[in-house]
C-alpha cells in the first residue's frame, strides 16, 4: 500500500514560487475566461451557417455556460468568499475533467479520420472534421503524383502535362498517423499544457482552501478550534465546519452545497497539516484560549523583563534627610 502521504492532494503555498495563491488564483480564471469565449465564437459561427455536429455543439454550449459561470464567481476571488471560492475551485476541477474527455474524444476523432480510407470513418465527428480541416477526403486517395511531360503535336512548340497518381498503401493504420513529425509535436504540447493544467488545479484548490480557513479563523469560536478535547492538535483533527446546519453559512442551499463541496475531503480542507499547523500559510497557529486571556502587553513587558532591558528599578531612599 502507498504511504498516506502520497495520496494527498498537493497544498502549495504560492503561485509559481513567486505569486501569491490569490494573484494565480485571479491569473488562472482571467485565462478560463479567455478559454471559454471559444463557445460563443462557436455558436456563431452556427448561427451564420458553419457546418458542425452535434459532438461540436454540446462543447459550444457548455462552454458558454462555463463562461457565464465564471466570470460570475471572479470577483470573489478578491473578496476571498468561503462559499463562492470554493465553488469556483470544484468549478475548474470538473471544467478540467470535462475538457480532458473532450480532447481525449477529439484526439481519437481526428487521428482516425486521418488514417482511414476517404469517408469510410464511423467516429462521432468525423464529417464535421473532413468538412473543416480539409485534405482528409480527397476526390483521389494518392500518396504521391508523378507528372510526366511529353512534346505536343502541332504547328506551335509546347509540352503535354499528364498527372500520374500512385495508389496510396492500404492498411497505413492510425499508429502511421499518429507518429508523424506534425502529430507528435501537436502530441507533446497537448500533454505540456495538460500538465501545467494539473498544476493549476492543485493552486485553485489551495486557494479555495486558504479562504475556507481564514473564514473560519475570524469567526469561529476560540473553544472550537479542532474537535478534540485538548488543543494539542494533530493530523486527524477538523475544525469546525462554517457550512453546519444550525450556522449562518449552513441555512438554505448554500449551507448544503457547502457540506457537500467539503464532505468529498474534509481532512484537506477542515484538518490539519502533517505538523500539526492549521493556518499554514495564513498567519499562523490558531492561539490558545489562555494566551487569548492575557493583558494586552503582557508578554512584552515579560520579555524585557528577562531580557534585562527593561526601564531601570527605581532606587528607594531608606534613610531620607530629615529637614532641619
Amino acid at each position: 500500500m502507498a504511504p498516506s502521504h502520497v495520496l494527498e492532494i498537493p497544498r502549495p503555498r504560492t503561485f509559481l514560487q513567486r505569486m501569491s495563491l490569490r494573484t494565480g488564483a485571479e491569473i488562472i480564471t482571467f485565462l478560463q475566461v479567455i478559454n471559454k469565449v471559444s463557445g460563443l465564437y462557436g455558436l456563431l459561427a452556427s448561427i451564420t451557417g458553419a457546418r458542425i455536429d452535434g459532438w461540436q455543439l454540446s462543447m459550444y454550449l457548455y462552454s458558454t455556460v462555463a463562461l457565464l459561470a465564471t466570470v460570475f464567481l471572479y470577483k470573489h476571488i478578491r473578496l476571498q468568499s468561503p462559499l463562492e471560492t470554493l465553488l469556483l475551485a470544484h468549478l475548474y476541477v470538473l471544467d478540467s475533467v470535462i475538457n480532458a474527455l473532450y480532447t481525449a474524444f477529439f484526439g481519437i476523432a481526428w487521428f482516425s479520420t486521418l488514417a482511414a480510407q476517404p469517408g469510410e470513418s464511423n467516429v462521432p465527428g468525423s464529417h464535421g472534421i473532413s468538412d473543416n480541416a480539409g485534405f482528409t477526403s480527397p476526390k483521389y486517395n494518392v500518396s504521391k503524383v508523378d507528372v510526366i511531360a511529353e512534346p505536343s503535336q502541332g504547328m506551335q512548340a509546347g509540352q503535354n502535362a499528364v498527372a500520374l497518381g500512385h495508389a496510396a498503401e492500404a492498411g497505413a493504420g492510425i499508429g502511421n498517423a499518429i507518429f508523424q513529425s506534425g502529430s507528435i509535436m501537436s502530441i507533446s504540447l497537448i500533454a505540456s499544457f495538460w500538465a501545467l493544467r494539473v498544476y493549476f488545479v492543485f493552486v485553485m484548490l489551495a486557494f479555495a482552501r486558504q479562504c475556507l480557513r481564514t473564514h473560519i479563523a475570524a469567526n469561529a469560536s476560540s473553544a472550537a478550534w479542532y474537535n478534540s478535547n485538548n488543543m494539542q492538535t494533530s493530523a486527524n483533527d477538523l475544525a469546525e465546519n462554517p457550512f453546519t446546519e444550525g450556522k449562518e453559512e449552513g441555512n438554505g442551499w448554500k449551507g448544503k452545497l457547502g457540506r457537500a463541496m467539503l464532505s468529498g475531503s474534509p481532512q484537506y480542507w477542515l484538518g490539519a497539516d502533517e505538523d500539526g499547523e492549521w493556518m499554514r500559510g495564513v498567519g499562523g497557529k490558531f492561539k490558545k484560549a489562555t494566551q487569548l486571556e492575557q493583558p494586552v502587553g503582557f508578554n512584552e513587558r515579560e520579555r524585557r523583563r528577562r531580557s534585562g532591558t527593561g526601564p531601570p528599578v527605581p532606587q528607594l531612599n531608606l534613610n531620607p534627610e530629615l529637614p532641619r
